[in-house]
């Protein structure tokens, strides 16, 4: 009965989940996405050519597999029947698209109050992607908030009038110009009708999948140092991608669930505001940003680069019960020749090798680093983990026994085929 395994990412998201998640979905029946919105990136490269996600799971590029959409992801209509089109004239099917009656919608006011808000904030802003993701979980859990299943129905016209009545004049409180009810209600109409054939109980089908033993791969968006609990808040991502948000984003429980991957890079990096202990200012961070293409998936913003944080990625470990890592972009650091590991902090004179969330704590850590020698040279093409240079297997072993987890899949390259996947046998002997 425990056929549903988990990827999630481990430190603040763009860690490369679509890589593994369209590996695992090749032995999948199911790709399901649990949480988060538009403001998530997913990125495969195939034969070529690039497919940059934002909704749809990433699994749906493999044709015999059914994907979903959580009733914990907040849709945006218009972004997903984009992303439909686009992968149409790409030759692909989405019949194999389905989406939970308990999505929650994004709309334009959201997107409108997400930009309004994050101005308002002045200095202290969070870095938000504007995509109205923060503003949609608001009207969710302060439950003003429109479903698919009333998108559908005759109840959205109503529903429309309601919540745009009452977030215009928050609008027009702040000097904005008021948004206009009946164009909105054409355009989304025309995009309900589209997505309508899509729209069923999941939940239920979920659950009916897993009494026929069939497999179900959940693929979480953004990360664990974004979650709303977890992470280091309010630099935070307004949702659960943490392991808890495959219960509530999908109806999974726990007895379900086999394996949870957890998803890092060789080096560290992150989009927005908010602490990062390990992040590298002058010329190592340039070089990294661009050996990694380190800009963001959704907005083209430069990413912050630093090296990978082995503290964080222990608290990682702990708070989703990850079963074994997934690190890509070891090509990245391959090219540098000096590689560095945080293994500790040094907190006031103390040093430390536990993790807080507490903005204070974070502000005022320096990283603890051993050093490890690189130039792997072009590791691009190795399938064999036993054929990887020495420094490359140094630096991957060093990262297993910090974290006592098993690197299972080792992204070598930018294409989907790029990676190593080490046998269990092979990780009973790390172990």
């Amino acid at each position: 009965m425990k056929n549903v395994n988990v990827v999630l990412g481990l430190f603040y998201g763009d860690e490369g989940k679509g890589k593994i998640i369209d590996y695992l979905s090749k032995s999948s029946d199911y790709a399901v996405r649990f949480s988060g919105g538009n403001n998530a990136g997913h990125t495969i490269k195939v034969d070529g050519q690039k497919f940059a996600f934002h909704l749809l799971p990433s699994g749906i590029l493999n044709e015999n597999i059914k994907a979903v959409l959580g009733n914990g992801v907040v849709i945006d209509p218009k972004v997903l029947c984009e992303e439909i089109e686009s992968l149409k004239t790409c030759g692909f099917s989405v019949s194999n698209l389905y989406i939970s009656d308990k999505a929650h919608l994004i709309l334009p006011y959201h997107i409108v109050m997400d930009g309004i808000l994050e101005e308002s904030r002045g200095e202290n802003k969070i870095g938000t992607t504007k995509r109205g993701i923060g503003p949609a979980y608001c009207d969710k859990f302060e439950r003003s908030g429109i479903r698919m299943e009333n998108f559908i129905s005759d109840d959205f016209d109503k529903l429309l009038k309601r919540n745009l009545d009452n977030k215009n004049k928050i609008i027009e409180a702040y000097g904005y110009e008021p948004l206009d009810y009946d164009s909105i209600l054409e355009e989304y109409k025309a995009l309900a009708s589209m997505l309508k054939e899509y729209v069923c109980d999941t939940t239920s089908m979920m659950h009916k999948a897993i009494k026929n033993d069939e497999r179900i791969l959940c693929e979480g968006a953004q990360a664990t140092l974004l979650d709303i609990d977890f992470g280091s808040y309010p630099f935070v991502t307004s949702s659960n991608p943490t392991i808890g948000g495959v219960s509530t984003g999908c109806g999974i429980g726990s007895r379900y669930i086999n394996n949870v991957y957890g998803v890092i890079k060789a080096y560290s990096s992150r989009v927005g505001e908010g602490p990062f202990v390990t992040e590298e200012f002058g010329e190592t961070g340039d070089m990294i940003r661009e050996l990694g293409h380190e800009y963001g998936t959704t907005t083209g913003r430069p990413r912050r680069c630093g090296w990978l944080d082995l503290v964080a990625l222990n608290y990682a470990v702990m708070v989703n019960g990850v079963t074994a890592l997934a690190i890509n972009h070891l090509d990245t650091v391959s090219k540098m020749d000096k590689i560095k590991l945080c293994t500790a902090y040094k907190y006031k004179g103390m040093v430390i090798d536990t993790f807080s969330s507490n903005l204070e704590f974070l502000e005022n850590c320096e990283p603890i680093y051993e050093e490890f020698e690189g130039n792997f040279g072009n590791i691009s093409g190795f399938d064999n983990f036993d054929d990887l240079p020495d420094n490359a297997k140094k630096y991957i072993n060093r990262i297993e026994e910090v974290t006592d987890t098993p690197v299972k899949f080792i992204g070598t390259g930018a294409d989907r085929d790029d990676i190593i996947v080490r046998d269990d046998k092979t990780l009973k002997l790390v172990r």
